[in-house]
Parts: C-alpha cells; structure tokens; sequence
C-alpha cells in the first residue's frame, strides 16, 4: 500500500477512535435528554420533513472546540471538514466557530432516526441529539385490474395504499352520485346489476397529499328490444323500421318477414345496424312488403325481440277529395261514391212512382 494512502486511513481510523473514546458517544449508545445527570447532552426537537425534500442538521459551537463530528446512528457522517459518509446527498454547508451544519438531499424513509453532534471543547465534551421523522406521501401499491362481468355476479375491488402517516382509503363510484361506497381498502359488490357498471376511484389520502386511482366495470346484460311501432306507407314510397336494443355487449341484428329472415340488398331493402339502433328500409314499396316483420337482438347472454306492422296508406285522388274524408280512409272511394249517387236516384224517384 502506498505510504500516502496507509497514512490517511490510519488518520482516520485514530479518528474514528478519538471521537468515540473522547466524545463518549460509543456506537449504539443512547445520547442522554436535557434531564440526564449529564448536562452537557442535550436533546432537540424533531425534525420532520417530507419525502424528497432536503433537511438541515445545525449544531452550535460557542467554546473553543478541537474536535467535533455528525454521527446517524453508529456511522460517522463528518468529522470536521472530511466526510466520511460515501452517500453523494450529504454535504458540508458551514464549519465555523459558531456552528456545524450538514445537509442531507432528496431524504427517503432510511434516513429517518436518530442524528447526533458530538463536540470536545476546551473543557470537556458535549453532544446534541436531534431525531429526524420522514413523512411520504401516499401510494397506491394494489390495486384491482379493469374487469367484465356478468349481471349478478359478485364483485370485490381492492386498493392497498402505503405512505407515513399510514393513509385512509375510500371507494366511490364516480359515474353515478359519487356517494362514498366503502371507507375500507376492500368494496363489495354483491349481485351487481347494469346500473353500478362504471368508474369506481379509490382515494389514499394522509396528512401529506393524495393518491387517486380508477377501475373500471363493465357488466354484461342480455339485449331488451324497444317495443316496435307500425308503420303506414303509401304504395310505391319509401318505408322504414326502426328497431333499438339495450344490451352489453351490443347485439346483433336480425329482420324476419312472417317466419322469412330477410337480407340487406336484396327485393330492394337496405338494413343499416348502428351500435344500439338497427334500420329497415324499403326504398319502393310494393305489395309484397306489406305485413308483419319482427326485429331480434342477440348477444351472447341472449335474445330479446318485438314485432312491428308496415300497412298500406292509400294516397287520396280527385275523386276522393270530392268525396270527402271518410272515402279516403275507407280506401274504396269509388264504390262509395256509386252507393251515394244511387241513393240520391232513388230519393228522387220513390214519390214519382208512388204517384201510379
């Protein structure tokens, strides 16, 4: 070993001892409060500070002093101006006849406990003892992952959070009223139904800050089919039904003429599904579309479908209008304009022929 090199270590080594035999403070040795016998060890008030930020560790010096030294615990920070902690977030900020003060960066949980300033003066030594505290924001570690179901199954979502002081935890179903569900790590959710799918936030809150993370749950439902509205077309127009179904997963769609399924693009009809909303359109009606259809939603919980009536409107003519509205209604206004002229006939003729 160089002579160089063996001569600091042996200097820092010596020290080490020097301190610990001439200060009194051996590691692992408790530091005696103000009301110790010992009146020259005295104990500050806590320090606390966050996760993260930086702490400042000030020890006065008045006497005339020959040695003085930071000690975390049993490890020697500085000793004087040469540091001896290899951790790159403690540094010197003053060494003065008034005061000793280290900095310690970006503090974590491990650097929480007890920090002691050992003093030899001119006279005898002293010691200053001061406890840091760390506090961390809260963090949600465990939490339970998106999921699907199916209506009427049971559900439990969880949500474990850490931090200093330990942080309270609520769930809450934010699509709906946004009413606090549980005050607990775990919610229960027995036999869910369509209307608690949604958002649900889990909140870790302490005296530092907040965490707020969000699962989602889908519920899966069999479709239900609006009830279906007949429909009146006048021979020749265009016509069209509309069919819509609730349902998770969306359904799929199919059209029935009496017990006939019936396709897109053929006999000149155009069916359009759209998410909930499925379209029947006939673009030239014509005799044969008149009757019953019926509209099925189908997904893979089931089925659901209702039934709907495309009947013939008769488009009034000039005879009609002549005839008045009940002719157009009925559908036969040329019949009942006959049945009227013979009647009139008739009136006419009864007191002539009663005359014979």
């Amino acid at each position: 070993m160089p002579l160089r090199r063996y001569l600091v270590a042996f200097s820092k080594c010596t020290v080490l001892f020097s301190l610990r035999i001439l200060l009194l403070v051996p590691a692992g040795l408790p530091v005696r409060s103000q009301g110790d016998s010992q009146s020259d060890n005295k104990v500050m008030d806590n320090i606390t500070v966050r996760q993260g930020e930086t702490v400042f560790l000030r020890c006065a010096q008045e006497d005339v002093v020959t040695h003085t030294a930071w000690l975390n615990r049993s490890s020697i920070l500085f000793a004087g101006e040469d540091k001896w902690s290899v951790d790159p977030r403690v540094s010197l900020v003053t060494l003065n006849q008034e005061e000793f003060t280290i900095k310690i960066e970006n503090v974590d949980m491990t650097d929480e406990g007890q920090y002691v300033c050992a003093v030899q003066t001119s006279s005898r030594p002293r010691t200053t003892s001061v406890h840091i505290l760390v506090q961390v924001p809260p963090k949600i570690i465990n939490l339970s992952r998106d999921i699907v179901v199916n209506e009427g199954s049971n559900i439990t979502l969880m949500c474990q959070a850490n931090g200093k002081p330990e942080p309270s935890v609520s769930w809450k179903l934010v699509s709906n009223s946004g009413d606090l569900m549980s005050d607990d790590e775990f919610l229960e959710i027995p036999s869910i139904s369509r209307q608690r799918a949604g958002t649900y936030e889990c909140t870790a809150v302490n005296d530092i800050d907040m965490d707020v993370q969000t699962v989602d749950i889908t519920v899966n439902y069999a479709p239900t089919v609006s009830e279906g509205r007949d429909v009146g077309v006048t021979l020749g127009q265009r016509g069209e039904l509309e069919c819509e179904a609730d349902a998770v997963p969306e359904a799929d769609f199919e059209w029935y003429k009496d017990d006939r399924r019936v396709f897109s693009g053929i006999d000149g009809l155009e069916i359009i599904n759209s998410g909930s909303l499925s379209k029947l359109t006939f673009f030239n009606v014509s005799d044969g579309d008149y009757g019953n259809y019926t509209c099925v939603a189908i997904n893979k919980l089931g089925n659901s479908n209702t039934s709907f009536l495309l009947y013939v409107v008769i488009e009034p003519t000039s005879s009609t209008l002549l005839q008045g509205p009940r002719a157009v209604q009925d559908g036969s206004g040329g019949a009942m304009g006959v049945h009227s002229h013979t009647f009139l006939l008739f009136i006419v003729l009864v007191p002539f022929l009663l005359r014979f």
